[in-house]
């Protein structure tokens, strides 16, 4: 329905004055031709005056639609911008608030509070009420309840920190255990999909959120995958589960198109997934990527500026133009559209230079901000093309360490943080969940504040910097008065080495650490160095030489064949025949020297002969101790796990299919050494770090499809600082054990890739009873592992799986009166039958050695404090297993010290330093058999300011007593 409205001053016109009749009579015929002329004079003046001035009238006549309130609405709204009310911080209550929760005061804290860029730190007390912080610092007595009605925590100088905001986390659309029906992480439906939502395919009965909160996570932006262009609308989750359990209830201020109300609330930012890159090949390459984007911002931007046009008419008046008009939007790119008001925090996963400057071309091509690039392993090497994105650059969330894993994260280092913090940009360190364990997101900044970020930076980079890239940092990621109530109370320093959460509240509501629960947490950690920042080592040089070589600098050491000096010594470890020995350990104030002769420790003491070194070197209270070994992942067998080019390529599987002919073997027994390269960037990594040997099969198992092969080959053990296979001791075993792996079909095998549990054990059991002629290389192998003349490696997860091949061993060894050297690896539920697995005296590598439930085969985890006081290893540690820990991946490989710091740290003083370290050393080798291969003579590590488990320690010399030589690194 319309109504008429004039416009105009000109609607009433006035009337020709006709002139007065004579009084005298005229002829009727005189007349009759006067009025006649009148007539044709009235009308033609008229049909003038209509023709000039009734149709501009017309013109401005204007029929406003009845909803003409609401279209005005709707476009003042346009020009709204996102944010919290002016008055958020005086809330009295948090819309998070649960009924019936009592106020928690914390007391005797330090507090650091995010604030004033992570600088700011405040001892005393703080206050959560109602679900969010009513007081830091000093609490009026007025706040605080009576008796039972409010809960007292005596934080004893602890450390409390805003709860951990992860930025980049899949948790809740790839859910652990991973099954097809938990699976939502990219859409096959083409390239540009930003009307799907990830809140709408999340799963609140991921056993990730519970292990995520034991890590003093409290939110995540929950992005959609990066196999799309435009993956999606990603949504900021609280991991709590709320009282009603709904997924929307976990919605950190859901954006009001969420479930399209309207609201007289400000209005609340939303979130975007975007992707460029290697992992949009399904779609194209490079070149066909950016075109979708550019496609689907061109069509966003023709929306944007017909609404415009739309409500610069409307807010005229000028509803005529508008008849028969609707105003233009469309659901499937409304989001898209809001991006290009600002309205949109844009997360953009990018890794390479030329990703990063097509993103950055696109942002200023169609004028919209990127409030975080994501991976980005090549953004440290052109920060100045950061700054050039439209509106200013944006935060990077980056990995620590986890890189090379495929040709785009090549270039990656683990100084980028300290690099793009000195360029001016904001950094966030990530998970990537479940690419690395969101758990433990804090250890990323740890391991970033040990290559060189400051602390204050390395702490906001998993708290305040991801909420203001989020737009969130008014109530989370910081904490002052009026945040939400979302704070973790830390064992020890939270960039410390095994940091673990005392408590955990997710607002104002305990979610980890209730006394009753009686958890130990952080036994052996009383000490003061504990509570401080962690010192850590200088990296000028390395970092200097990383930039000039664009992320490749010359991996080689320099090699002394004669005496060099170590001085100023706190601990001497050597290896011997039970594993590691103590040859001093001192103090501050009481430290010595080593002599090292043609690679051999020649004398440690103060009155060891100095002179006639080739080199000197001042460890600065540093130590001299075991080199590690590394077991479990590819590395030495590719260089970029996901270039096949680089590596052994994929064996064949003797369950699937028919090995050739040619082979002449049922089995397709293959050998690792066959394979083995030298000089990958993995391994010099890992040498420069102190871990010199390395034990690698032909195992593949990948988490959707399943292994390769169920019959992993034979492997090998090398030296991982070798430049190729004929150097003197670069192999230091041919042939080290035979591996086979048994499970589970992974959760996307499909057909002959689903082998059953039931076909794989009857193929060993058939192989270990003479199944194969012993002329062939399978049956050769296995009759060797069934008389015990080799190791046979086991990857299993499962208990079950676990339990039925120990009743396997008793039949085969009964049968054959042998003894079999059985090695389970991985080994995820091991502690479930821990005597048993003792009782048959099999050995046992962890891997991981901190446990996630990835496959229904590793779901019945022990996660160890704060959730459970025991520990897998400490559990089969005290029923007598021998045990050992690996890893899956090569890059993993260089933090193998740090990941056998943590096992002593979390064990609450029941594994000791040398016990720890054996576990990826000494008891190593002796569980895969090469003990006497590397023996005594093994390789030691020379650390400057600290040992092998301390974050203040930097690997400055490897000394070969096999090569008679010592390598300065």
């Amino acid at each position: 329905m319309f109504t008429t409205m004039a416009t105009s001053s000109k609607a009433e016109l006035p009337l020709p004055r006709l002139s007065a009749r004579r009084s005298v009579r005229l002829p009727s015929i005189l007349v009759s031709l006067c009025t006649f002329v009148a007539l044709v004079t009235f009308s033609a003046c008229g049909s003038y005056c209509w023709t000039r001035f009734g149709q501009e009238t017309t013109k401005n006549v204007h029929r406003v639609p009845l909803n003409a309130q609401q279209i005005l609405g709707e476009c003042a709204a346009l020009r709204a911008k996102p944010g919290p009310p002016d008055d958020f911080l005086a809330r009295e209550s948090s819309e998070r608030f649960e009924p019936g929760t009592k106020p928690t005061l914390i007391r005797n804290a330090t507090l650091w509070t995010g604030a004033r860029n992570g600088t700011e730190i405040v001892y005393g007390d703080i206050y959560l009420d109602k679900g969010i912080v009513k007081a830091i610092g000093y609490v009026p007595p007025h706040l605080h309840k009576d008796g039972d009605d409010e809960l007292v925590v005596d934080a004893k100088g602890a450390w409390v920190t805003p709860g951990i905001v992860d930025l980049h986390s899949h948790v809740g659309i790839f859910g652990a255990p991973y099954m097809r029906g938990t699976y939502a992480l990219n859409s096959l439906h083409g390239p540009i999909l930003p009307w799907l939502r990830s809140i709408d395919a999340f799963d609140t009965h991921d056993e990730s959120l519970k292990l995520a909160i034991a890590g003093g996570v409290t939110t995540a932006q929950v992005l959609p995958g990066s196999a799309n262009a435009i993956g999606g609308q990603a949504f900021m989750v609280k991991l709590r589960k709320t009282s009603d359990r709904s997924v929307t209830s976990m919605v950190l201020e859901p954006p009001h198109a969420l479930n399209g109300s309207e609201t007289s609330q400000p209005l609340r930012w939303r979130h975007l997934k975007q992707a460029c890159g290697e992992n949009l090949d399904r779609y194209g390459n490079r070149m066909d990527s950016v075109w979708s984007l550019r496609a689907a911002y061109n069509e966003a931007r023709l929306i944007k500026n017909a609404q415009d046009l739309f409500c610069t008419k409307a807010e005229a008046g000028l509803w005529n133009e508008l008849q028969g008009q609707t105003y233009p939007e469309n659901l499937q790119w409304e989001a898209m559209v809001d991006v290009l008001r600002g309205r949109v925090k844009v997360a953009s996963h990018c890794y390479e230079e030329v990703d990063i400057d097509d993103i950055v071309r696109l942002t200023n091509e169609f004028q919209f901000p990127i409030a975080s690039l994501h991976h980005a392993s090549e953004a440290w090497l052109v920060p100045e093309v950061v700054k050039h994105t439209w509106g200013g650059a944006p935060a990077v969330a980056l990995f620590s360490t986890n890189y090379r894993y495929k040709r785009e994260s090549y270039r990656g280092s683990e100084y980028a943080a300290r690099v793009l913090a000195d360029n001016g940009i904001q950094v966030v360190m990530k998970s990537d969940h479940p690419v690395t364990n969101e758990r433990y997101i804090m250890y990323e900044a740890q391991l970033a504040h040990y290559y060189g970020l400051p602390p204050h930076l390395a702490l906001a980079s998993v708290t305040s910097v991801p909420a203001a890239a989020a737009g969130m940092d008014h109530r989370i990621g910081i904490l002052h008065e009026g945040s939400d109530a979302d704070v973790v109370l830390w064992d020890s320093h939270p960039l410390q080495l095994g940091a673990t959460p005392q408590k955990v509240w997710i607002d104002g509501i305990l979610q980890v650490g209730a006394d009753e629960d009686n958890i130990i947490i952080g036994a052996g950690k009383e000490g003061r160095e504990f509570r401080d920042v962690p010192k850590v080592p200088r990296w000028d040089v390395e970092r200097a030489a990383a930039i000039q070589w664009e992320g490749l600098p010359p991996l080689e050491s320099k090699q002394e064949a004669g005496r060099v000096v170590f001085r100023n010594v706190k601990e001497v470890w050597a290896r011997s025949e039970s594993g590691i020995e103590e040859l001093f350990t001192g103090s501050e104030d009481n430290v010595t020297n080593v002599v090292i002769d043609s690679g051999k420790v020649s004398c440690v003491g103060r009155a060891c002969w100095l002179d006639n070194a080739k080199a000197s070197v001042d460890l600065r209270g540093g130590s001299l101790s075991p080199s590690f070994m590394t077991f479990g992942s590819p590395l030495g067998i590719e260089e970029i796990t996901a270039e096949p080019s680089t590596g052994d390529g994929v064996v064949y599987n003797p369950l699937r299919g028919n090995v050739p002919n040619l082979l002449h073997d049922s089995g397709g027994m293959v050998r690792a050494v066959d394979a083995l390269q030298f000089g990958t960037r993995n391994a010099l990594i890992a040498h420069r770090v102190g871990v010199t040997y390395a034990t690698t099969s032909l195992s593949k198992v990948d988490v959707f499809t399943g292994p390769t092969s169920m019959l992993a080959g034979l492997s090998v053990t090398f030296r991982t600082g070798s430049a190729h296979a004929l150097q003197p001791n670069a192999i230091v075993k041919h042939i080290t054990a035979l591996h086979v792996i048994i499970g589970r079909p992974a959760p996307f095998a499909v057909g002959v890739d689903a082998t059953s549990v039931s076909s794989q054990i009857a193929a060993l059991r058939r192989l270990l009873l003479n199944g194969e002629d012993s002329s062939t290389e399978t049956g050769y192998w296995f009759k060797k592992a069934a008389r015990g003349e080799i190791r046979l490696v086991i990857e299993v997860s499962s208990a079950d799986i676990m339990a039925t091949l120990l009743q396997l061993k008793r039949q085969i060894e009964n049968e054959r009166g042998s003894f079999m050297k059985w090695v389970f690896v991985r080994a995820t539920e091991a502690h479930l039958i821990a005597d048993e697995i003792a009782k048959e005296r099999v050995a046992v590598i962890l891997i991981p050695p901190r446990p996630f439930p990835e496959t229904w085969d590793d779901h019945r985890i022990l996660a160890g404090p704060p959730l459970t006081n025991d520990t897998a290893l400490s559990v089969l540690l005290d029923s007598g297993v021998t045990v050992a820990v690996g890893i899956h991946e090569a890059w993993q490989a260089a933090n193998t010290r740090f990941d056998i710091a943590w096992i002593a740290l979390e064990s609450n003083g029941r594994i000791e330093r040398r016990q720890a370290h054996a576990m990826a050393s000494t008891a190593l080798e002796k569980v895969l058999g090469v003990d006497g291969w590397i023996g005594e003579g093994g390789d030691l590590v020379a650390y400057e300011g600290g040992s092998a488990f301390d974050l203040s320690s930097k690997p400055v010399a490897i000394i070969s007593p096999a090569r008679q030589l010592v390598e300065l690194l």
